[in-house]
């Protein structure tokens, strides 16, 4: 019979990446790097520890600021700042984006543009860098028609 870390990793890409950097996977840090992994949105460290609560109402607010601090650090998720006062995270493993932030609602959109991409190439090379890493965040109302 499989145990239960085999088991929660198959659908928890952060846990994975947990693992692989050699972290000590307790309950608490497979429950919040599932609330994570399975997160559609970027939750800040309140909405983790609702999220978080309704799985083990054991997990205080501290220990998710403590984890998310770690898993940030280790690099398996990473922390934004969208300008609304709060770090919002997702899991670092994810495919290079942007993000598009709705001022009115505060929603994030993730999108992927080839030209915004090539451009920024253009302009690294054409002040004699080799781009490395980049993050894009655009902040905008809903145009009313």
């Amino acid at each position: 019979m499989p145990n239960k870390t085999t088991n929660s990793q198959n659908n928890n890409p952060i846990e994975i990446l947990c693992v692989e950097k050699g972290l000590r996977m307790t309950d608490q840090r497979r429950v919040i790097a599932h609330v994570l992994s399975a997160a559609d949105d970027h939750p800040d460290a309140e909405a983790v520890y609702q999220r978080v609560s309704k799985i083990d109402k054991k997990i205080s607010l501290a220990t998710v600021y403590r984890t998310l601090r770690l898993f940030s650090e280790t690099g398996i998720i990473e922390s934004h700042d969208f300008r609304d006062g709060r770090a919002r995270y997702e899991a670092a493993d994810n495919d290079h984006h942007d993000h598009l932030i709705d001022l009115t609602t505060g929603d994030v959109i993730e999108f992927v543009d080839g030209e915004i991409e090539r451009l920024q190439e253009r302009i690294a090379k054409k002040l004699g860098y080799e781009l490395i890493d980049h993050r894009l965040e655009l902040y905008g109302r809903p145009i009313k028609k």
